[in-house]
């Protein structure tokens, strides 16, 4: 799930966009930044969607099979045990997967090779010969071939990749989330009453979550004129061209966080963005961001710029 790392980055790839277009409606971008967070969900519904369609073709290629010029007995009588998988019938129980199915538009007919060459790739491989035979299936047994599908066939498979690359435009910021939303899939698939498995949640608490994405990305542009002297007044001996433009986001961020956000503790606002900036800045940006920081922090704290709740926060 998107936890505040992550949040913090969309709020960072939605500043970004607001200051690099002529178009200054606030609540236009927030409502983008909004829907690039609903983008993430729908990857992750897209992707189980995927798994199933790899399942599905299990049928397909029995009927290939059976309409070989010589088929064998194996080709006549195939094991289809996978068809009956005990995730992949939760998950086609569940009602708010199949409302998402709706909802987004799910179909995989604009690439029918796709599920074709994950399933053969699938089919000749030991782990699922290994699944076929079996004869004690659990739920559990069922999901370790199901994260296999997952993990070692489509996270594999750049085909795969290619798709996802061109429908979601983030998908390689995005990819790590979707990987803790499957994980979390298959730890809360772990009733045999499908009624009882739940879809992984897009944040912790989304309520709280939206007020503080939105907050953060309001507040930033709100104050952007003065949090830009701040940062210019202890860059003095920079040239402005030569300070990246990530950088100064981040700062402005951070800033934000700062002043405007009580409870979040000063350590964790400079950790965070210290990590964000190791990601999607330059080399050096990490260490500059530190030190401009430290200096802007140590002069709001002496003009009590910083009201933080609770014992520890600023320190």
């Amino acid at each position: 799930m998107l936890n505040r790392r992550h949040l913090r980055v969309k709020v960072l790839q939605a500043l970004y966009a607001y200051h690099q277009t002529d178009q200054k409606d606030v609540k236009l971008h927030e409502k983008n930044l909004l829907q690039n967070i609903d983008k993430v969900y729908e990857m992750y519904i897209w992707m189980l969607s995927l798994i199933d369609e790899v399942i599905h073709y299990a049928h397909n290629d029995a009927a290939e099979r059976a309409n070989k010029h010589l088929p064998t007995a194996e080709d006549l009588n195939p094991n289809l045990k996978i068809i009956e998988n005990r995730f992949i019938t939760s998950l086609h129980a569940n009602k708010e997967y199949n409302l998402a199915i709706k909802k987004y538009k799910v179909s995989w007919d604009f690439d029918p090779e796709l599920a074709k060459t994950l399933f053969t790739a699938l089919k000749n491989s030991d782990d699922y010969k290994a699944y076929l035979k079996k004869t004690d299936d659990t739920l559990q047994t069922d999901k370790d071939i199901i994260k296999y599908i997952f993990k070692k066939v489509i996270l594999k498979s750049s085909l795969a990749e290619q798709v996802f690359e061109d429908k979601f435009i983030f998908w390689p910021v995005d990819k790590d989330v979707l990987q803790a939303l499957i994980a979390k899939t298959f730890k809360n698939f772990s009733h045999d009453n499908p009624q009882e498995n739940k879809l992984a949640e897009i944040t912790g608490n989304w309520v709280e979550d939206r007020d503080f994405i939105v907050n953060l990305f309001e507040q930033a542009i709100r104050h952007d004129g003065e949090y830009q002297e701040l940062i210019s007044n202890k860059t003095q001996n920079w040239e402005p061209e030569r300070i990246a433009m990530m950088d100064t986001l981040l700062m402005k961020m951070a800033i934000t966080e700062f002043i405007n956000f009580t409870s979040i503790p000063v350590k964790v606002t400079i950790n965070e963005y210290l990590e964000i900036a190791k990601e999607f800045s330059t080399p050096k940006s990490n260490s500059f961001i530190n030190g401009i920081l430290d200096k802007i922090l140590f002069e709001l704290k002496e003009q009590h710029k910083i009201r933080k709740t609770g014992r520890g926060l600023i320190e």
